[in-house]
């Protein structure tokens, strides 16, 4: 049997999508618009220079699962993770609590979410003190501001677009632009 991966890559893919929608693009975003999620996991494995194991993370508390989707994650060696619950329920978010969890309990591997979530804080912090390398990937701009404080700690922040490029489109984001990362052609 294969040693486990020392990367886990934990995706929330209600809370990218709903960023990318309701924050990013003022609407639902269209398929050609969302992650390439391939290029996501490429990072994950790239980042630490490590094996990396993609787990995303699906609320299927409705009896149905986006099939095509499904099948598509899976082409891409993505685990994928459809949770049921209650109506009232953060299936998702109890799920990656639920994980991260078991990693600190595990002992070993190291974590990259992508979320811009505040609800993982106390699993992300117990990551950190234990010697976890932990890393957000989000926009930046959208990131829970008790979380990106976790930076002081070791927490890394890598932007979907600009660190991960894992998008094939220029998205209309308006946030704070290091001098030396500005390309005046995109707005050209």
């Amino acid at each position: 049997m294969p040693d486990a991966p020392s990367t886990y890559l934990l995706v929330d893919g209600e809370n990218i999508d709903a960023t990318l929608g309701m924050s990013v693009l003022g609407r639902r975003p269209a398929p050609e618009e969302r992650p390439r999620w391939d290029r996501v996991r490429h990072f994950a494995a790239d980042v630490w220079d490590a094996d990396a194991r993609g787990l995303f993370f699906l609320n299927a508390t409705s009896g149905q699962m986006p099939m095509s989707f499904v099948q598509a994650l899976l082409a891409m060696d993505f685990n994928p993770i459809p949770l049921a619950g209650t109506a009232h329920e953060k299936v998702v978010d109890i799920g990656i609590q639920r994980t991260m969890q078991a990693i600190l309990d595990k002992g070993d591997g190291d974590v990259l979410l992508a979320s811009h979530d505040g609800d993982y804080i106390t699993q992300v912090e117990g990551l950190l003190t234990a010697g976890h390398k932990v890393g957000v990937l989000c926009f930046r701009e959208f990131l829970n501001a008790d979380m990106a404080a976790l930076t002081e700690r070791g927490l890394r922040v890598y932007d979907l677009e600009d660190d991960l490029a894992a998008f094939t489109s220029v998205l209309p984001r308006v946030r704070i632009i290091p001098l030396e990362a500005f390309d005046p052609t995109r707005y050209l």
